[in-house]
């Protein structure tokens, strides 16, 4: 009977074509059958040099006075990320839950040279913390292929996403769905209450807003659709709604063609509309920007070309530290000033070909200029940042990481990053070189 119900009103919902997907909860094994564990690793040193001793010391540790700032920004820590998920209860509805505890440990900084890189937790005093942890847990309900979720979790979408790239993951609390009813197509829906940064303790901060120093919206919502029906097509259109902040619309599709003989050819195209809304608490929003990003690969060896344009007088901004999917959202910038045109050129090598398999080079070079920020809104979120006519930019990003494939060590990866920026003073990153280094070791298994 409860497969006579669920598929009556799939069949309700849009026809046959359904029930080839309509079966995830059918396999449901049981809450601890299903229940799998990690534990991930992550020892991660980021040095930064800045340059240009003044304009550098007004962007170090705000907490610190500046005559206890400096130009070197270092911080190494390792970091413990523990995550359980069980799986569903059997039946029609099927119930789960997940939880997590991140820990992190400073192995070295100071007060003088913590808060650019955003690794370790800061006191009120301007000082790295020696430890900091913190944890949260989401409840699930399954239906069909259907599956909510409520409470602190990770999310990955091109509007509203969870980063993972300094020591301790991002997480947000709120509402999250995905339904995979229909074949070939995921649809996704969400509201959150707040966004917590990857080096923060507490879940009582707001919204991680990474260019907006104006008032904070209360919620942020989100649909989507993300369709693979099309051969080496993965097409994606969201919506997003950041309360009394803006609107913004995002459209992306990567594809890929295969060329033969081990060539193949992949276009990255990504596009985000941004409006201001309600009480515009950023200011006068009117932003459209977009890149797009092809790479032709042969054999072990990948060469890419890309171009990105920011059509407004604000800077492209976003909610959460990873809803940036623009191709020259790099290392140390995002290549997303006013009114910028910023091209790239990217080269990859994985060394599989010539049996060295797990270890992979790349370097990039990304170009920006055009920069206005002259048109801005005087009391908006974005004043702050002082763009002025005539900015230009470049960066220099080499990396080479190498994944153990076998034996006791197999999945541990070691990455070493080094990145140059310049630019001059009517754009508002800073010239900084960085030495980063990342080694990790993921645990795993089943209960």
């Amino acid at each position: 009977m409860k497969h006579l119900t669920r598929h009556t009103l799939l069949l309700a919902l849009g026809g046959q074509s359904l029930l080839a997907l309509a079966a995830e909860q059918d396999h449901a094994k049981g809450f601890i059958e299903d229940s799998q564990w990690s534990l991930f690793n992550r020892s991660l040193y980021d040095r930064r040099d800045y340059r240009h001793g003044s304009l550098s010391n007004g962007a170090r540790n705000a907490y610190k006075p500046r005559t206890e700032r400096s130009d070197l920004a270092e911080e190494w820590a390792y970091g413990l990320m523990a995550d359980y998920s069980s799986g569903f209860t059997q039946g029609t509805l099927g119930f789960g839950l997940d939880a997590h505890v991140y820990s992190g440990w400073k192995l070295d900084s100071g007060g003088g040279r913590a808060g650019k890189a955003r690794l370790l937790g800061v006191d009120n005093d301007g000082h790295p913390k020696d430890q900091f942890s913190r944890g949260g847990a989401v409840a699930k309900l399954r239906f069909s292929s259907t599956e909510l979720r409520y409470g602190e979790q990770r999310v990955k979408t091109p509007v509203f996403g969870s980063s993972d790239s300094r020591l301790l993951p991002e997480t947000a609390t709120g509402w999250f769905l995905t339904s995979r009813e229909l074949s070939d197509t995921t649809l996704y829906g969400g509201r959150f209450n707040e966004s917590t940064d990857r080096n923060a303790s507490s879940h009582d901060q707001g919204f991680v807003v990474n260019y907006s120093n104006g008032k904070q919206g209360d919620s942020f919502d989100l649909i989507g659709v993300r369709n693979t029906s099309i051969k080496g097509l993965n097409a994606s259109l969201f919506s997003a709604l950041y309360e009394d902040t803006w609107r913004q619309q995002y459209l992306g599709a990567l594809y890929n063609l295969p060329l033969g003989q081990g060539q193949d050819l992949t276009f990255d195209f990504n596009l985000y509309r941004t409006q201001d809304t309600g009480k515009a608490l950023s200011g006068s929003i009117d932003n459209t920007t977009w890149s797009l990003m092809s790479t032709y690969r042969s054999g072990a060896h990948s060469f890419g070309l890309g171009y990105q344009k920011v059509d407004g007088d604000t800077p492209y901004d976003y909610v959460t530290r990873g809803a940036i999917l623009l191709s020259n959202a790099v290392a140390l910038s995002d290549f997303n000033a006013p009114q910028e045109a910023s091209w790239q050129a990217r080269y990859d090598l994985n060394m599989a070909g010539y049996q060295v398999p797990g270890l992979t080079f790349s370097a990039l070079y990304v170009r920006g200029s055009g920069i206005d920020g002259s048109h801005m809104d005087p009391r908006g979120g974005y004043a702050w940042l002082g763009y002025g006519e005539g900015g230009k930019h470049w960066e220099r990003d080499l990396q080479a990481k190498y994944v153990v494939q076998s034996g006791p060590a197999k999945n541990l990866a070691v990455t070493l990053r080094h990145a140059v920026h310049r630019g001059n003073q009517a754009q508002a990153e800073l010239d900084a070189d960085q030495l980063r280094l990342a080694i990790e070791y993921p645990l795993g298994g089943r209960f």
